[in-house]
Parts: structure tokens; C-alpha cells; sequence
């Protein structure tokens, strides 16, 4: 793997969709919007955005990067469309990065110096409905700035959330990180986790998983075109009315 890496980050598995530009874990531009546009067009007016902000070709791209999931079916559909045909007609290499990860690696406690304490984090963000996206993730032992998943990435109400993370962090209070504020509420948390608090993160997901991809890439676990594929961890709605109809 060459040593300058061109990524090209995408996510558009929440509302706050994002794209960014990195040379290496350096951003070189990144272009983020919350609106109701639908992806198919909103997507390639980011690019083009982009484009002005940090000129490049699609073509000059080493590695793709893109949120994988959870999130909404058909967000992650398109993105995951986009970077798949620019990955074949290409030949590059794919990060699938889990935009839960992305959350949980923006955490002041997995960014910056830790405190000994700090082992166990619990990213969310929201799944509408009254729902969260969430899962748990734990500092790695061979590498303290390195996250390990702890079971599967799944969707709670949020008193479903806080029960799996009191049952499955202790013997430590976990930190939790969020994308967005009030989706659990403060009597909730602190009747089911005395103490705890939310730690808010950036809701544009791109330049992290932009960065995450580069630690990908020099570790060699990237994929082809061919083995991509999306968590989508719920159905669709189509699909919930087919199935449930």
C-alpha cells in the first residue's frame, strides 16, 4: 500500500449525510447538510461541493470509504451503490466502516489520552420512531486507541439500550456518545445508570470514517466491489408492510 493515500469518505446513513476528502488521516475538505433532499441527487451535489472546495477526480481516488450501517435502508442503498461502482470501474479498494464506530472514535476518551477507566463506550444515534441505532464497543487490549465490538449492532428503545448497556458494561460505567442530543432522557439515564452522561459528537460521520479507513488501509482490510455489503439491521419500510401485511 502507498504511503499517500487519496480516500474519498461517504455517509449517508443518517439525515446529517457527509462527504469528505483525506490524504492519509489529514482532511482536506469535507461538505455536510441535514435536509430531507433525497440522496440520489443530494449525494452528487455534495461532490460537487466538494469538488470546489478540494479539487479532484473520482479517478484519482486510492481508496473509497462508506458508511456500512446501521441506518436508513435507503440512504445506505445509494451510497453503497455509488462507491461500489466507483471501486469496479476503478479498481480501488473499499472501508466499510460501521458509522456506529464512526461515533464512538470521535469520543474525547478514544481520540486523546485515556482515562484508565474509560474501557467500555456506547455509540448511538437515531433510528426514528422512538428508536436507536446502538451497540457496544470496548478499548482493545493489544491497542488502547483501537475499538472492539461487544456483541452486534441491534435497535432499542432507548430503555432497551440502557438496559443492555447496564447489563453488559459492569463492572464499569460505560461512556456513552451520541450524535444528537435528548434521545435518551436524563430521568431514564439516571435511573437505569446513576451518574452517567451523554457525550455529544459531531453528527457528520465522513472525516472519521474517512481516518478509519486509513487504519484499514495499513492493516490491509479493505474489500473489493464484489464483498461490500450494507448492515442494514432493520428491515425497510416496504419490506416491514410486505412481510407484515
Amino acid at each position: 500500500m502507498s504511503v499517500f493515500l487519496l480516500i474519498l469518505a461517504i455517509d449517508t446513513s443518517t439525515r446529517t449525510g457527509s462527504v469528505a476528502l483525506l490524504r492519509d488521516s489529514v482532511l482536506l475538505g469535507k461538505v455536510s447538510s441535514h435536509e430531507e433532499t433525497p440522496y440520489s441527487t443530494r449525494l452528487f451535489t455534495d461532490l460537487e461541493k466538494l469538488k470546489s472546495h478540494a479539487p479532484f477526480q473520482i479517478n484519482q481516488i486510492d481508496v473509497f470509504a462508506v458508511a456500512s450501517g446501521p441506518g436508513s435502508f435507503t440512504g445506505l442503498r445509494i451510497g453503497l451503490t455509488a462507491v461500489k461502482a466507483w471501486a469496479e470501474v476503478h479498481g480501488r479498494p473499499i472501508a466499510a466502516v460501521s458509522g456506529l464506530e464512526a461515533i464512538c472514535a470521535q469520543s474525547a476518551h478514544v481520540a486523546g489520552t485515556p482515562p484508565i477507566e474509560v474501557r467500555t463506550f456506547a455509540p448511538f444515534f437515531d433510528a426514528r420512531r422512538g428508536q436507536l441505532f446502538g451497540a457496544l464497543y470496548r478499548r482493545s487490549s493489544a491497542d488502547p486507541f483501537s475499538l472492539e465490538p461487544v456483541g452486534e449492532e441491534s435497535i432499542f428503545s432507548p430503555e432497551e439500550f440502557i438496559d443492555m448497556v447496564r447489563g453488559r458494561a459492569e463492572p464499569y460505567h460505560p461512556q456513552l456518545i451520541s450524535s444528537a442530543r435528548d434521545l435518551i432522557s436524563p430521568e431514564l439515564l439516571q435511573a437505569y445508570l446513576s451518574g452517567a452522561e451523554v457525550e455529544i459528537v459531531s453528527p457528520a460521520l465522513a472525516p472519521t470514517i474517512g481516518r478509519l479507513a486509513f487504519e484499514r488501509a495499513k492493516r490491509g482490510i479493505l474489500l473489493d466491489a464484489m464483498h461490500l455489503d450494507a448492515n442494514y439491521v432493520r428491515r425497510s419500510d416496504a419490506e416491514s408492510k410486505w412481510k407484515d401485511g
